[in-house]
C-alpha cells in the first residue's frame, strides 16, 4: 500500500518506519525542515531500540520517504495517518489544533477516496470534528478513521510489530477493509484486530493508559503505608501480582509516572469527564497522588538533613523518565532536580541517553557528569531516579570510595536491602525498610 504519515514526532516516526518495514511504500511529512532533511540524510532524531536497523534498511531499499511536502506525500496515499502533537492546554484538555490544521490542509488537497487515520491520542469525539473539518473544504469522499496507538517507549518497535491487539474505530466498510489489509501482517499469530465506532476507539486509548496510571499510584500509596507500618512493598507487589485478575505488570513502587502520555493522557480523560458533568473521582486522586510522589525523594533527603540541603552535592542516576528512552517529558527527575536548586543543593547528573534533552531545558544550572562514577565524585549522597540497567549492579567499592559518605536515596528500589546491610550503606527507597 502506499501510506502518508503527517508528523514524525515519535509515534509517527515509529508507525511510519514499521509500516514500511513490512513492504508499504511510506512518506513521513513534516513542516520542520532541517528535521525532514537530518532524516534524509540518514539520521535518526530520537532515541528508540530497534528503530535504527529498520529506519535505514527502509530507507535504503526507498520504502520509507521523508518531505516537507504535504500534497506530494498525500497524493497517491491510500491512507493518510496523522500523528500530531496533541498538547494539553491550560485547562488539562488536550489542543486538537494541529490535528484539525492538518486536516483541513489535506481537505484542500485531495482528488480521491482517502482514509485519514487519527494516530494521535485524542479526546471522544475528535473524529467527529475531523470529518466535518474535511467535509467542509473539500467534496471529496473521504473516511475518518481512528486508530489509537499503545506503543512503550524503550519497547515500541517490538510493540508495532508484535502488538497485544490493534483498535480501529470505523463505521465506514471501505475504511475497515483496507485497514483489515494494513494490519494483517502483524496479527498472524491471532492477536486481534478489535473493530469498534470511532468514539469507543477514542476511548479506549484514554481508558488504557488512565488504568495504568491508576495502577502505579496505588502501588506508591501502598508503598507509603509500607513505610509507616514496617511493611516491605516489594513482598505485598509479589503477593498481590501472583493473582491472575490483578496481573505482575505496573506495580512497581517508586516516584511517580511521567513520559508523554500518562500525565497528559489521565489529565484530558479527567477535563473530557468534567466536560460532560462526570466527577471522575479516580482519576483526580491519581493525578494528586503522582504530584506528591515524583518529590518524595526530596522530602527524604530533607528529613535526613534536617530540612537543610543548602551547599549539599548531589549526585542524580538517571533523568529520562524511564529507560531506554531519552524522553524527559514530565520525567519525575525534574520536579527533584526544580526542588533541590531551590533549596540551594548543587547536583551532578548522568543518563545514557537524557542528558542532551535536559541540558537544552537547565543549561549550567546542573552539571553533567561523562560516567556514573565520575558523577558520584565527591557527592554527600547518591540518587537513584531512572531505572537504567547499568545503574543495577554498579561496583559499590568503587561507589564508597567516590561518594563523602555511603548513603543512597533509590527511586526505584534497584538494590537488595540485605546486600546494603551487608555493604554498610545508609539506604532509603520506596515502600521498604530504612537501612542504617
Amino acid at each position: 500500500m502506499k501510506i502518508a504519515v503527517v508528523g514524525t514526532g515519535y509515534v509517527g516516526l515509529v508507525t511510519g518506519t514499521c509500516l514500511a518495514e513490512t513492504g508499504n511504500q511510506v512518506t513521513c511529512v513534516d513542516i520542520n525542515e532541517q528535521k525532514v532533511k537530518m532524516m534524509q540524510e540518514g539520521k535518526l532524531p530520537i532515541y528508540e531500540p530497534g528503530l535504527e536497523l529498520l529506519f535505514h534498511r527502509n530507507i535504503n531499499q526507498k520504502r520509507l520517504l521523508f518531505t516537507n511536502d504535504l500534497a506530494a506525500a498525500i497524493a497517491d496515499a491510500e491512507i493518510i495517518f496523522l500523528a500530531l502533537p496533541t498538547p494539553p492546554g491550560g485547562d488539562g484538555s488536550a489542543d486538537l489544533s494541529y490535528v484539525l490544521g492538518a486536516a483541513k490542509d489535506i481537505a484542500k488537497l485531495v482528488t480521491d477516496y482517502k482514509v485519514i487515520v487519527t494516530k494521535s491520542t485524542v479526546p471522544v469525539g475528535t473524529a467527529d470534528k475531523v470529518t466535518a473539518v474535511i467535509k467542509a473544504n473539500t467534496n471529496v469522499e473521504c473516511a475518518v478513521v481512528s486508530n489509537p496507538e499503545f506503543l512503550r517507549e524503550g519497547v515500541a518497535v517490538e510493540d508495532f510489530m508484535k502488538p497485544d491487539r490493534v483498535v480501529v474505530g470505523t463505521t465506514d466498510e471501505r475504511a475497515r477493509k483496507l485497514m483489515g489489509e494494513l494490519y494483517a501482517p502483524y496479527v498472524r499469530q491471532g492477536n486481534p484486530v478489535i473493530f469498534m465506532d470511532e468514539r469507543s476507539s477514542e476511548l479506549t486509548k484514554y481508558a488504557a493508559n488512565s488504568f495504568l496510571a491508576t495502577k502505579i499510584s496505588f502501588m506508591n500509596e501502598v508503598a507509603n503505608l509500607c513505610e509507616l507500618v514496617g511493611a516491605d512493598v516489594d513482598m505485598v507487589r509479589r503477593g498481590i501480582g501472583a493473582d491472575n485478575r490483578i496481573g505482575n505488570r505496573f506495580l512497581f513502587s517508586g516516584i511517580g509516572y511521567g513520559g508523554s502520555c500518562f500525565p497528559k493522557d489521565v489529565q484530558a480523560l479527567a477535563k473530557s469527564a468534567e466536560e460532560n458533568r462526570y466527577d471522575f473521582k479516580i482519576l483526580n486522586s491519581v493525578m494528586e497522588v503522582n504530584e506528591i510522589q515524583k518529590k518524595v525523594l526530596v522530602q527524604k533527603l530533607k528529613k535526613y538533613y534536617n530540612d537543610d540541603l543548602k551547599g549539599k552535592k548531589f549526585a542524580m542516576w538517571g533523568l529520562a523518565f524511564k529507560p531506554e528512552t531519552d524522553d524527559i517529558r514530565e520525567a519525575p527527575a525534574l520536579y527533584i532536580i526544580d526542588e533541590l536548586l531551590a533549596a540551594g543543593a548543587e547536583i551532578t547528573v548522568f543518563d545514557p541517553e537524557g542528558m542532551k534533552n535536559v541540558k537544552a531545558l537547565l543549561g549550567d544550572k546542573i552539571k553533567y557528569g561523562t560516567d556514573p562514577y565520575e558523577t558520584a565524585a565527591g557527592a554527600d549522597a547518591l540518587l537513584i531516579v531512572t531505572e537504567w540497567s547499568l545503574f543495577r549492579t554498579p561496583d559499590f567499592e568503587r561507589l564508597s570510595e567516590l561518594l563523602k559518605s555511603k548513603v543512597i536515596f533509590d527511586g526505584r528500589n534497584l538494590y537488595d536491602l540485605q546486600k546494603m546491610i551487608d555493604l554498610g550503606y545508609y539506604y532509603n527507597s520506596i515502600g521498604r525498610k530504612v537501612i542504617n
